[in-house]
């Protein structure tokens, strides 16, 4: 029986219009580098830094330190503007799925490649109270500022698991809209779940280790009280 269910945010809980998606292509194309579709594709759902990085160097520009540290700067400044003139909403069934599996006694955890000072204002703007409070809508949030790295790194799931004390990782499902989320959950242990809310067609994820492709986050309250996998 799952215990924990663990989602990313943009594409995947969150419809942000695609804004992440056009944000960090302009910060690095703003640095002089080429993007291409399928290589912002790539990095979509990983640390926004690390992700700068590599589309940087692949673009044809040198990825220093500080002109890393610049184009993060301007993605977060596009970020916010565009945040601003068409906030995020939730995707349709989202809600009443997380209130459902809380309401069974499944925790519900948050996590994404966005740092601290990016995630919670967005969180904030949609209403969603993280804890036990009555205004609670997750149990737990885990962004790039706590850990050491990024999707497609295992951390942020292992530590959505201590912040909820979840000791079975087998006993996780983990929910995304891309690679590197499937890559994530099977990095962890977890059950590794695509949805298809985000850019990325069933067929393209299906093409990366998974164990289930849903419509939706909305779809995951059937899987909840199901056995893991065999191949687990």
């Amino acid at each position: 029986m799952i215990e924990l269910a663990v989602f990313d945010m943009a594409g995947t809980t969150v419809d942000d219009h695609g804004i992440v998606y056009v944000a960090l292509q302009d910060a690095v194309e703003e640095t002089g580098a080429t993007v291409s579709p399928g290589d912002l594709q790539e990095w979509m759902g990983a640390d926004k830094v690390s992700a700068i990085k590599a589309l940087m160097e692949r673009g044809g520009q040198k990825p220093t330190e500080e002109r890393v540290s610049a184009a993060f700067a301007r993605f977060r400044e596009i970020l916010a503007d565009r945040y601003a003139r068409t906030p995020p909403v939730a995707l349709p069934g989202v809600e009443q799925a997380i209130a459902v599996l809380r309401g069974r006694g499944i925790r519900v955890a948050l996590t994404t490649g966005f740092d601290d000072d990016v995630a919670y204002p967005l969180l904030e703007s949609l209403g969603w109270g993280v804890g036990e409070g009555v205004a609670s809508m997750i149990d737990a949030v885990v962004t790039t500022t706590d850990v050491a790295a990024g999707r497609p790194a295992p951390f942020m799931i292992h530590h959505a698991m201590e912040k909820t004390g979840i000791h079975d990782v087998r006993n996780v499902l983990a929910a995304g809209d891309t690679a590197v989320d499937l890559q994530a959950g099977r990095n962890a242990g977890a059950i590794s779940v695509g949805v298809l809310t985000g850019k990325l067609s069933h067929a393209q994820l299906a093409a990366h280790p998974h164990d289930y492709i849903l419509a939706s986050v909305a779809d995951v309250p059937s899987l909840a009280e199901t056995q893991p996998p065999a191949s687990k």
